[in-house]
């Protein structure tokens, strides 16, 4: 992407709420006001989350704009991943590192209720917007910083990147086969997930404030969100040897199966789910067997069973043995992502939603990852464009005209 395609288009802004309205807007966190510094994914992620149960979120890019706009993508005019990510936010570009432009993100603090940013530890202190020094200004500011490996420690300083953290925590070596080589898990699972603990545990600092009336600092890290995913094998009791087996697989039947058109996922770990899948697969005997009547024995005789139900699901597809099997039997045939936007479960919860862009046009996209009765959110907009929404959040603030200009004309914002 271009630096012109990244240009200014505060004239393609969409309606927005503002503070007069905020408390009326959908979402339990309504009028609450996000400021986020963060770029790629986990932090931009959990600030779209709080933004989906209502927050109105204000996504501060940096002169050079979010390194995920310039990410390979089909989409020609935005990327694809930086759509995704930060879905229903307004956007602002701001140079931090000019005296004006910190003067400017310093006001914006005053009426804000939270700070996001996944700046390396040291680079906020630097940079003149520490915990400590934007408490001063705001005493009741929720301060979340996201980082690799945490505030302490002798890997604090470098760069955290999801696929590293899988490595270093053990998660690439357990996905792999047993006695094979490693293999990453695709799909940023640990930046998705320490996005989901960053939204919780803001959260949970706006519940406490409002017993305390004060902020506090939250840290995030990806290794905290790599480790957590493996609680279940976090656990190592006295005496127990170091290569003891850590992983939660059943295995036995349970795992990918081809069929005579596709694959399918087949999950029968208790004993009427496995009766099931031997009455419908047509193995009898291996369901009156007491060899096979728990899921150990399954996997210890997995060399000989697999090949047998393997033999048995040739006799259809695996979009038919998703209907043979139906609820007695947990299954899933493989399929693309692209099957998701039209799939009857999907559109039953309402997951997906169409969005404008003022670049890309319509799109679907992904929506409301969690459902609230009495508070549901607004419909899901898109991600802003570069400094799409600058001038009126400067508005906001409490600028005047001929100061916005004079910002603009600083190149302090964009």
């Amino acid at each position: 992407m271009t630096r012109d395609s990244m240009k200014t288009t505060e004239h393609l802004d969409a309606p927005w709420r503002t503070p007069a309205d905020a408390a009326t807007a959908g979402g339990p966190l309504a009028g609450v006001r996000v400021l986020d510094l963060s770029a790629y994914i986990a932090g931009p992620y959990g600030c779209t989350l709080l933004g989906d149960q209502g927050a109105d979120v204000l996504k501060i890019e940096p002169p050079g704009g979010d390194n995920l706009r310039n990410y390979p993508s089909t989409l020609e005019s935005e990327s694809r991943a930086f759509l995704g990510i930060n879905r229903g936010k307004r956007g602002m570009a701001l140079d931090l590192k000019s005296p004006v432009g910190l003067d400017v993100f310093k006001r914006l603090v005053r009426d804000a209720d939270v700070v996001v940013h996944n700046f390396r530890p040291g680079v906020a202190q630097r940079l003149g917007i520490s915990f400590e020094a934007l408490q001063q200004i705001n005493p009741r500011l929720i301060y979340c910083a996201l980082t690799g490996y945490g505030d302490a420690g002798p890997l604090k300083d470098k760069a955290g990147f999801d696929t590293v953290l899988q490595t270093l925590t053990g998660m690439c070596a357990l996905q792999g086969p047993s006695g094979g080589p490693p293999e990453i898990l695709y799909g940023s699972i640990v930046d998705y997930y320490s996005a989901a603990l960053l939204a919780a545990g803001v959260a949970s600092a706006l519940y406490e404030r409002e017993r305390s009336g004060v902020g506090q600092y939250v840290g995030v890290s990806l290794l905290r969100g790599a480790l957590t995913m493996q609680s279940a094998r976090m656990v190592w009791a006295e005496g127990e040897p170091r290569e003891v087996s850590r992983d939660m697989r059943s295995g036995g039947i349970t795992g990918l199966h081809p069929t005579r058109d596709g694959y399918l996922f087949v999950s029968a770990t208790t004993p009427h789910f496995w009766a099931a899948l031997c009455e419908l697969a047509q193995l009898p005997d291996e369901a009156r067997s007491e060899r096979f009547d728990t899921v150990r024995k399954r996997k210890q005789h997995e060399k000989e069973l697999i090949p047998m139900l393997r033999a048995a699901l040739q006799a259809h597809t695996a979009l038919e043995w998703e209907k043979i099997f139906g609820d007695r039997v947990p299954c899933a045939a493989v399929r693309n992502i692209e099957d998701m936007f039209d799939h009857p479960q999907v559109l039953s919860e309402g997951l997906v939603g169409e969005m404008e862009h003022p670049l890309v046009g319509r799109y679907r996209g992904f929506r409301h990852p969690i459902k609230f009765g009495r508070t549901p959110p607004q419909p899901p907009r898109a991600a802003p464009t570069f400094g799409q929404h600058s001038r009126a959040a400067l508005q906001e603030a409490g600028y005047s005209t001929d100061e916005i200009d004079r910002l603009f004309s600083q190149k302090a914002v964009q």
